[in-house]
């Protein structure tokens, strides 16, 4: 086991369709974003890893929706994650973004 990353952290989104947009549901920095990350893996949910994201949901109040300038960035994710699964190998949310500049 890795001794715990300090500057880690993890930040966790629900979406319902009744809701306007996805929910922070949990965020955590150091042993509890390790926890958030274990959980999710536990329970078979993709964990996608961006420091800049991250670092954007994080100053989300827990419990709210994400603010509209985040809607490209998270839409872009759950598309791709949509994708994966099911059935297709489609490149990163990242290199998808770098492809098309």
């Amino acid at each position: 086991m890795h001794p715990p990353n300090k500057r880690q952290m993890a930040v966790a989104l629900a979406y319902r369709g009744q809701d306007p947009a996805p929910r922070v549901v949990a965020q955590g920095r150091g042993l509890i974003a390790q926890a958030i990350i274990e959980r999710a893996k536990q329970h078979g949910i993709y964990v996608h890893e961006s420091e800049e994201l991250v670092g954007l949901l994080m100053q989300v109040e827990l419990d709210q929706h994400i603010p509209p300038q985040l809607y490209l960035a998270v839409a872009e994710l759950l598309a791709w994650l949509y994708r994966l699964e099911h059935g297709e190998t489609p490149a990163s949310p990242a290199a998808a973004k770098e492809k098309q500049r």
